[in-house]
């Protein structure tokens, strides 16, 4: 929002929320209609192009959305090196309203005249009036406008909102106030309503020079240089005429220069290029990929996870992962992807973060939940992993750490696999189960005197009996195999404090994967299950209250967390990633992996010392 919003700062249609879209329905129930009920020599199929040309429109800016992430987190060639936050991605999740925008007006003007209707294909002599037009008209005045809406009266109520992303992404282009675009439509319309009413428009050309605007506009935010230089030593004069990301990204972090729209001709010909254009530009080509001290080892959850994902649709990842029920839409994409997984199967960047003095990245091997329940899988996803830990080692990373179902008793042997077979590996492989004992530990209410656990028993659930026992807390269990599974892993002279539960009376439990629906149905009224394991239990009581998996709040230092990871609330962060994060900060030496156990207690301080927080657990003890 603007520092003082205008008259038609907001968009007509904002009340719809996601049901914006249905504005486009009459003019497309309209096309259909002229073309089914008009003779074969009246059709008119212009107006039929419209609806696929703007779906190209939103995939065309999706792809620079996920590639400029994707650079931006690798970091090489990275131009601006702030990071994005969540008031960012709110401020600019309604992108796609300039295009919706432009479906409206496309609807209007084709039915207003004849002239809009049964255009050709393509006719050259349109297409060069197009651009000369571009190029002439639209550049001059476009850069006398920009400099008008810098003025304090329009900047204040207008351009202020777009100039509130100093780090831009290829969607900060379209984020303006409603009048604002108005304003640059009918720029745009100049060479488009010229060509249309001069008979020499044609689809193509209509089509090619949206694609140009988009393709312009999402480069020049997208926060990464990727201009070759040899490009303006072949052809000097390019300078002139075609701008570059690092151009644009001075005009976001400067303010007054570089006003250009696409070619920076008027802003050498006026004296506003700024200074620092060829150095920074320069800079940024030159610039490495970035060394990450640690890396969180990820993968694909559910198939369409890959929406969720940073990488993704921004407003997705921003938000804890739900089912969304217009991603079945997007079926064939998912099955697309799932495919293009198991051929290309390459651990990718997702996400990079810092922390005072820490560069972090998120990686993700291209696995979902459901592979890791397959034996015959445990090959191909070893090797990944052990690929990204010998990647990490060579990058000089510190720390890498085992996220979600990367680490496993059967997988891997919670990671120590990958140092046995690596005795003399650099990098501390860590899977973070002190921490999430820890975590859980500390969610359950100081008053309870007993407890319930369920579920796989993993390490995790090991040290969690132990450590309750220590503390004098009753363990119950369903099952007697479990009880002798946790006696042979806690001390003797805890095992009076460990039983099979009679009646499954305690209202606190701690679950792991593998709970049943079935043992949840057991639990009294107003119990409260706390997962100890990476994925959450399947939901089935309302009359019970569910914790989080493992997790802490993330410090505010903690820089460009602007995606939700998994389920987890903003700004909220999983165990198994925050130990990683811990380990390098204490410079701590060891592995955390295999069947050992850091000490929880010391990490529980040296966490809370780093300024991470324990959620709250809203958990009553009236029964216990």
């Amino acid at each position: 929002m603007a520092s003082s919003p205008g008259i038609l700062t907001d968009w007509p249609w904002t009340p719809l929320g996601s049901f914006k879209y249905v504005i486009l329905g009459p003019g497309f129930i309209y096309s259909i209609y002229q073309y089914v009920v008009k003779d074969e020599t009246e059709r008119d199929t212009s107006t039929l192009v419209i609806i696929p040309l703007l779906l190209w429109r939103m995939i065309h800016n999706q792809i620079w959305i996920t590639l400029s992430r994707h650079r931006t987190a690798k970091g090489n060639a990275r131009i601006v090196d702030k990071g994005l936050e969540f008031d960012q991605v709110d401020r600019e999740r309604n992108w796609d309203d300039q295009i919706l925008l432009n479906g409206l007006l496309f609807y209007l003007v084709a039915n207003l005249t004849s002239k809009g209707r049964d255009l050709p294909l393509w006719r050259t002599d349109g297409a060069v009036i197009t651009f000369l037009l571009h190029a002439g008209p639209v550049e001059f005045l476009y850069y006398w406008l920009h400099r008008a809406l810098h003025h304090h009266y329009l900047y204040s109520r207008y351009h202020s909102h777009h100039h509130s992303s100093i780090v831009t992404e290829p969607i900060t282009s379209v984020i303006h106030p409603f009048a604002e675009h108005l304003a640059y439509f009918l720029l745009f319309a100049v060479p488009m309503l010229t060509v249309l009413f001069n008979g020499t428009a044609s689809l193509g050309v209509y089509a090619l020079y949206l694609s140009y605007i988009d393709f312009m506009n999402n480069m020049g935010h997208c926060n990464f240089e990727f201009i070759p230089n040899r490009l303006f030593t072949l052809f000097p004069p390019l300078k002139y005429l075609m701008y570059t990301p690092s151009f644009h990204s001075l005009h976001h972090t400067q303010f007054r220069t570089n006003y250009s729209l696409f070619m920076p001709i008027y802003d050498y010909i006026y004296g506003t290029v700024d200074k620092s254009s060829d150095s920074l530009y320069q800079k940024s080509l030159e610039r490495e990929e970035e060394v990450a001290d640690v890396v969180h080892l990820t993968h694909l959850t559910t198939p369409e996870s890959i929406y969720h994902l940073r990488l993704g649709f921004p407003e997705l990842a921003s938000r804890p992962h739900t089912s969304t029920w217009y991603l079945h839409f997007l079926s064939p994409i998912t099955m697309g992807s799932m495919l293009l997984t198991w051929i290309y199967a390459r651990t990718f960047v997702v996400e990079r973060n810092r922390f005072e003095k820490l560069n972090i990245q998120t990686w993700a091997i291209p696995k979902f939940n459901v592979q890791y329940l397959f034996q015959w899988q445990n090959q191909p996803i070893n090797s990944l992993i052990e690929e990204a830990i010998v990647e990490a080692e060579q990058k000089g990373c510190k720390v890498l750490t085992l996220g979600l179902l990367n680490q496993g008793e059967e997988l891997n042997i919670y990671g120590g696999l990958y140092v046995q077979r690596n005795p003399k590996l650099r990098v501390r492989v860590v899977d973070g189960s002190s921490l999430a004992v820890a975590v859980v530990l500390n969610s359950i209410p100081k008053c309870a005197t007993q407890v319930l656990l369920t579920g796989k028993l993993t390490k995790v659930a090991s040290a969690l009996a132990y450590s309750l026992c220590q503390r004098g807390l009753q363990v119950g269990v369903l099952r007697e195999e479990e009880l002798r599974k946790l006696n042979k892993s806690s001390n003797a002279k805890f095992e009076s404090n460990l039983m099979v539960s009679k009646g499954c009376s305690e209202n606190i439990w701690l679950v792991g994967d593998d709970v049943t629906n079935e043992e949840q149905l057991k639990a009294p009224k107003g119990t409260t299950f706390i997962p100890f394991s990476q994925l959450p239990p399947k939901v089935i009581r309302k009359d019970c209250f569910y914790h989080c998996t493992p997790a802490m709040k993330a410090p505010p230092p903690i820089q460009n967390l602007h995606s939700c990871e998994n389920w987890l609330a903003r700004r909220v962060m999983s165990a198994w990633r925050i130990a990683g994060v811990v380990h390098a900060m204490e410079g701590w030496t060891e592995h955390e992996c295999g069947y050992s156990i850091s000490n929880v207690d010391q990490v529980w301080k040296a966490t809370l010392g780093h300024g991470f927080q324990p959620l709250p657990t809203p958990t009553p003890c009236a029964s216990t």
